[in-house]
């Protein structure tokens, strides 16, 4: 609160969203102090426990073989090390994307392509499945070994507060090979973000991240980012009413799924060349809405 003097009169000033709310004067002669109030920088969001449809919206079941179905995914292609220095080539070639055994596998494989000297895939549902809020649940088993970097994540499709981290990310799960078992939920924003060391993460220890199937979950709604692992709660990043630069969450995402080869994090103590191929395998992607309250 801010005072200043006048003389002969005594005006009380409330200012909110720009609007005067009230004004009061009087004569008393002498001088007085007039308060102005400044406007809060944040609000307050509530907590309206929304629920989730009981019935996916959305939802990849891959029972089916071949390509992973083209009107649920899109591929990210290329190999410009992903803003991460990794050092893998994302096809769309069987190989390294499949559906068989009602289970899809993303394949590494220890292959030159264009100047990189391992090829994997990543799979999007971007401008096939945008959503603003809701539950994402992925049932998979992750691979194994130094220099694998497996992750369940979710990008902005629009990109409304510009090019990353103002956007946000989320990331249901990552696993970098050389840190065995040790599964990892975050989130990122402008304000809190890895590179200046203020994410908001939660790691798991899964004892058999690689050898069992387990279900990697996302709770979005406008109070919080919830993340569950087996539905049991790791996370929980609730929305500050800050804006943007705090949740830029309240704008459509789409989900992504990939293997990446090495990179700044999963390549930190090196590739084990040995261990090629490796696959993470997934047994089903569903969608369920919000419910609105």
């Amino acid at each position: 609160m801010i005072y200043r003097k006048i003389k002969n009169a005594y005006f009380l000033i409330a200012l909110s969203a720009g609007s005067i709310l009230s004004c009061q004067s009087c004569s008393s002669g002498k001088d007085v102090e007039e308060p102005i109030i400044i406007p809060p920088t944040s609000v307050t969001v509530v907590d309206k426990n929304w629920t989730f449809e009981t019935t996916p919206f959305w939802a990849d079941e891959f029972d089916y073989n071949g390509l992973p179905a083209t009107a649920k995914w899109d591929y990210d292609l290329g190999g410009s090390g992903w803003g991460n220095n990794e050092k893998q080539y994302y096809t769309n070639a069987l190989a390294n994307a499949s559906v068989a055994d009602g289970k899809l596998s993303i394949t590494a494989k220890k292959e030159s392509m264009n100047g990189m000297a391992y090829t994997s895939a990543r799979l999007v549902t971007r401008n096939k499945l945008d959503v603003l809020y809701g539950r994402i649940e992925v049932s998979a088993k992750l691979p194994t070994g130094k220099g694998t970097w497996p992750a369940i994540w979710m990008l902005p499709t629009d990109r409304a507060y510009g090019d990353w981290p103002k956007s946000g990310e989320i990331d249901i799960m990552e696993h970098v090979g050389y840190d065995q078992n040790n599964v990892h939920f975050t989130t990122h924003t402008e304000a809190y973000y890895f590179k200046i060391n203020t994410q908001k993460t939660s790691t798991k220890m899964i004892p058999d991240a690689s050898s069992a199937f387990h279900k990697y979950r996302v709770d979005w709604t406008p109070y919080a980012v919830r993340g569950y692992y087996d539905d049991v709660i790791i996370f929980e990043f609730a929305n500050e009413g800050k804006g943007y630069k705090v949740w830029p969450f309240d704008k459509r995402f789409h989900l992504l799924l990939n293997l990446a080869i090495g990179g700044d994090w999963g390549g930190s103590q090196g590739i084990d060349d040995n261990i090629f191929p490796q696959k993470m395998e997934v047994d089903y992607v569903r969608y369920y809405k919000m419910i609105e309250k």
